[in-house]
């Protein structure tokens, strides 16, 4: 399993999101309330929004267009309109920073 660096952890404080780069793909990045780290395709399942433009409540986040939620731990939706999970990435913080760790390359969006 490959990680990369994405920030240090001081830098988003809890409750904050942000949108990261790994490879060229569009992450986001979500320091929870609880003080845990989480990262997801920045892409909502149901139409083009990103998901780091959303906001966070307990462990979801909401998309800004159209207020799907998702679990921020296993990417699955926990209400409608979208129907299909996002693809969840382990994070590790390590010395303050954050690393987001994938399985060899990440793929490209729509790939």
């Amino acid at each position: 399993m490959a990680r990369e660096r994405v920030l240090a952890a001081a830098d988003l404080p809890p409750g904050g999101v942000t949108c990261v780069k790994v490879n060229g793909r569009p992450i986001c990045l979500v320091h929870g309330d609880d003080g845990a780290f989480y990262a997801l395709d920045d892409m909502c399942s149901h139409e083009e929004a990103s998901l780091s433009d959303g906001w966070t409540s307990g462990t979801e986040i909401e998309c800004p267009l159209h207020n799907s939620m998702f679990d921020l731990q296993t990417g699955e939706p926990t209400s409608l309109p979208a129907t299909d999970p996002v693809q969840t990435y382990p994070v590790t913080v390590d010395d303050g920073s954050v690393f987001i760790e994938f399985a060899g390359e990440v793929a490209s969006p729509g790939v």
